[in-house]
């Protein structure tokens, strides 16, 4: 078995992390490559040559090879030595558990991904395993942005921004704005406002199989809206911008040792913190 071990290498911590999980790996019969996150880029070849991504970090350094494991459907299995590391499968103590790649005694837990895509001036496609977030920017007024399902205007807002989420982030951003949390098998696209000026602006779910447009307005050119998918990018809008968001057709398989996983994180990740 091949392993691709991306490293932020900004954390000490994590350098060290990944030089025990490369003895773990190694001692288990794996083949490990090792690479710093930020030249994925740069490393194509060997992310197609691996059977598995393993990444060393927080959950953005996951979120950021998954964008590129996705590409050719590869698996990921983080390791944190972040502080929540949500996604992260094995923390830093548990490195041991990583000989169980080898001998394949894991399962894979395939989640959705969304792609957002505007149109025109501004043209931009991307897809995201958490959310898609359009917000205000520094300094600006809050923005008024109209929601449509299938072309039908289903609500109508004037906040900070909204929040694009699969299952999967429904744990992150979306959670702190208020959204629910669903169940990472659930096909489903959440969509929560940010700080809304009104009492009538619940979160809502909308099936897998629907068409997202989210249309932006009635904002001043100081700061302005931003688009960014999983944290990467930063992509200015302009009034009446229109925002595509589906559901992609790469997905990520998350490597895990439990189907519970999901809810084993919520218990000692999350209510602990």
């Amino acid at each position: 078995m091949k392993i691709l071990l991306v490293v932020n290498t900004s954390k000490e911590e994590a350098c060290r992390c990944a030089d025990r999980a490369n003895q773990v790996l190694s001692q288990s019969g794996a083949i490990c490559i090792r690479c710093a996150a930020d030249t994925l880029a740069h490393q194509v070849a060997a992310i197609q040559d691996c059977d598995i991504v393993v990444t060393v970090g927080g959950d953005g350094t996951l979120l950021h090879a998954a964008a590129w494991a996705a590409r050719w459907d590869k698996p990921v299995l983080g390791v944190n030595v972040g502080r929540v590391g949500f996604l992260a499968t094995v923390e830093e103590t548990e490195l041991e558990q990583l000989a169980r790649l080898a001998k394949g005694s894991y399962v894979l837990d395939r989640r959705l991904m969304l792609h957002a895509q505007i149109s025109g001036e501004h043209a931009y496609q991307n897809d995201a395993l958490n959310d898609v977030v359009i917000s205000k920017g520094i300094g600006a007024n809050t923005i008024r942005f109209e929601v449509y399902c299938d072309d039908i205007l289903v609500n109508s807002y004037r906040g900070d921004g909204v929040i694009l989420a699969t299952p999967t982030g429904s744990t992150a951003y979306s959670l702190s704005a208020g959204g629910p949390i669903l169940d990472a098998e659930i096909r489903g696209i959440l969509v929560t406002p940010i700080c809304a000026h009104s009492l009538n602006t619940p979160p809502m779910v909308f099936s897998a199989d629907r068409n997202i447009r989210i249309v932006t307005s009635e904002y001043g050119t100081v700061g302005g809206a931003y688009l960014s998918a999983d944290g990467r990018d930063s992509i200015a809008l302009s009034p009446k911008d229109e925002i595509q968001i589906g559901v992609s057709t790469k997905s990520l398989s998350l490597v895990s040792f439990c189907r519970a996983d999901q809810f084993q994180a919520i218990d000692k990740k999350l209510k602990g913190r």
